[in-house]
């Protein structure tokens, strides 16, 4: 099968770059929504102020707890965002001198997501007299209202989109919800922790308090690894005031200013900080942490990024390696039974292009881990280029599921229309735009899986469903070189909405061999210039294609990159696709 190759449109006619700007980045940022050098500034002068919804309140409450000594308890989420939302929540209030201030994370296994009665009454154990809820508690309604009941007041801090119904808290801070003026809607949960804690220490410093407790104001940007990593690990969009701060926090890990914990981590990851890329912190760092919410408990990768003894973080990270590894497996055998399922219904790759594949997929095993179903559905969901849905079972009668969708169909609205459809079968749900979670009864797993297909299928475009490669063009053979690699790398930091960018072509095949098993190691030379040897890897290749010494030409669809080895750099392309031609 062809690669089906898509070449992005730089609307250049709209950019007004200035000439410090080379044009090749030029045309790659206004691709994608970039227009002048302002938009390209990435220092903190240029970070959102804090202006959300319900910030007054949600300060006015903290600083009152700080005054009164009052015991103050953060429910996270088991998740890394919620993990690093949590540790920089713990982090930050000691710094303002709390002195009774620990974290509380629902065991996903026992308590499930967000502020529910019953992780209320577990917090009631300790009585804290605040509640502050970071990356969930939008949609804890009866959780709140238990908290109201038991006498804890509760500030919730989250993104995720609402319900029709807001919680009876003492106030809320989400840039989602109705009303709220902050401008960027992309914050993950630790960005909206961030700002939160930002607001706070100007009202402290306003009131004297910092000079009254004898400390210096902290500086918040030094906090700026944990927000980074939060919001890389989230998938959430990068827009401008998002790419501040995750390049902010890059800074920092790659200076040697960030928490032990990370470090530790990076370090289980085989990762060198002083080259730290935004992908690190999705595909290293991130996966490390939410191993532990998945298959055990998400205080272990809080108390890693809470460490102070590197020792102590490094043991730590061990254990958070360790439990990645048994994800990995535990995910791969999943992967492959949930392949065999839709081989069973005849729903594989050679009936995609006929369009008997469903636009939606459903997809459940008694035997499946519930920590592991929402990796499961990526996987599915990259290969079929389908909205996917796996479900594992939570008790006899209840299957808990998390999906993962495709450019252009909100799965969390999909989800709202289905429960309208088939009334009573959603016990809950929630989430967002490509990813979501839900309970659902037993006995309504087909008639849920029709109706979430069949709401798809109404309400998206079939163009949707047509996998594509899309690519910034062509590059001459002047342009792969190593100083371009790093300009690329330095322009970033690169994520969700604002893609690395990709470039295609055909090349010269000089040599190729297979390295750790599954990996394509080779040499290409430009059509144009037979002698500029390129090395080039593609990782998970199809070993039954490749190598193959009968090509001697091939289309790449690939990255620049630095390959860093021995003390020695040199290019390298990263390649996502090839084809022999």
């Amino acid at each position: 099968m062809s690669l089906n190759i898509q070449r992005r449109q730089a609307a250049l006619d709209q950019a007004a770059f200035s000439d410090a700007i080379p044009p090749l980045l030029q045309r790659i940022y206004a691709a994608r929504g970039v227009f002048n050098d302002s938009d390209c500034d990435l220092s903190l002068t240029h970070l959102l102020p804090p202006t959300c919804k319900g910030l007054e309140a949600a300060v006015a409450r903290l600083v009152k707890a700080l005054e009164n000594d009052e015991r103050i308890l953060i429910v996270g989420d088991f998740d890394a965002d919620g993990a690093t939302s949590s540790a920089l929540g713990m982090k930050v209030l000691r710094a303002f001198d709390a002195r009774q201030v620990d974290f509380l994370v629902p065991n996903r296994f026992e308590y499930g997501y967000g502020l529910s009665p019953e992780i209320v009454a577990v917090a009631a154990e300790s009585k804290p007299d605040l509640i502050v809820t970071v990356d969930n508690g939008i949609s804890s309604l009866a959780g709140v209202d238990a908290a109201n009941a038991l006498g804890m007041d509760v500030v919730i801090t989250d993104h995720h989109l609402p319900g029709s119904e807001l919680p009876k808290a003492l106030a809320i801070v989400n840039p989602n919800q109705p009303g709220c003026p902050f401008p960027s809607k992309a914050l993950a949960g630790v960005g909206v922790m961030f700002y939160l804690l930002v607001a706070l220490r100007a009202a402290l410093n306003t009131a004297g308090w910092f000079k009254k407790q004898g400390i210096a104001p902290p500086k918040m940007a030094d906090y700026l690894d944990l927000v980074a990593l939060g919001t890389v690990a989230d998938v959430v969009p990068l827009d401008h005031n998002n790419r501040i701060l995750v390049h902010q926090g890059i800074r920092r890990i790659r200076a040697g200013l960030a928490s032990p914990g990370i470090y530790a981590l990076l370090e289980a990851g085989k990762r060198d900080p002083n080259h730290l890329q935004a992908a690190d912190l999705g595909f290293v760092v991130g996966p490390r942490l939410n191993a532990a919410g998945r298959l055990d408990d998400m205080s272990l990768g809080i108390r890693c990024l809470l460490a102070e003894d590197p020792d102590k973080a490094r043991e730590l990270a061990g254990d958070l390696d360790r439990l990645n590894r048994e994800r990995r497996e535990i995910e791969q055998g999943m992967q492959q039974e949930a392949l065999s399922h839709l081989e069973n219904l005849q729903l594989n790759t050679d009936v995609l292009a006929s369009g008997e594949l469903p636009l939606g997929i459903t997809l459940h095993d008694d035997t499946w881990h519930p920590g592991v179903v929402g990796l499961v559905a990526s996987r599915i969901k990259e290969r079929f280029h389908r909205p996917v849905i796996a479900f594992a079972p939570e008790d006899d009668e209840i299957v808990k599921g998390s999906g993962r969708s495709i450019p252009g169909v909100h799965i969390r609205d999909v989800l709202d229309s289905v429960d309208k459809r088939c009334p009573g079968a959603i016990v809950k749900f929630g989430g967002h735009a490509m990813a979501a979670g839900l309970s659902l009864k037993r006995d309504r797993l087909q008639d849920f899986s029709e109706a979430f297909a069949q709401v798809i299928d109404e309400q998206s475009d079939p163009e949707l469903f047509v996998a594509s490669l899309v690519s910034d063009g062509e590059l001459g053979a002047g342009d792969l070189n190593e100083p371009l690699a790093r300009q690329l790398l330095d322009a970033g930091p690169w994520g969700q909405h604002f893609p690395e960018p990709r470039f295609d072509g055909e090349f010269l095949l000089l040599n190729q061999r297979i390295v750790g098993e599954k990996h394509l190691k080779f040499v290409v030379a430009p059509l144009s210039n037979p002698q500029q040897a390129i090395d080039a890897i593609a990782f998970n290749i199809d070993v039954e294609q490749w190598p193959n010494p009968d090509v001697r030409r091939v289309r790449l669809y690939y990255a620049l990159d630095i390959n860093r080895f021995r003390g020695n750099e040199q290019l390298q392309l990263m390649v996502q696709s090839l084809e022999a031609v």
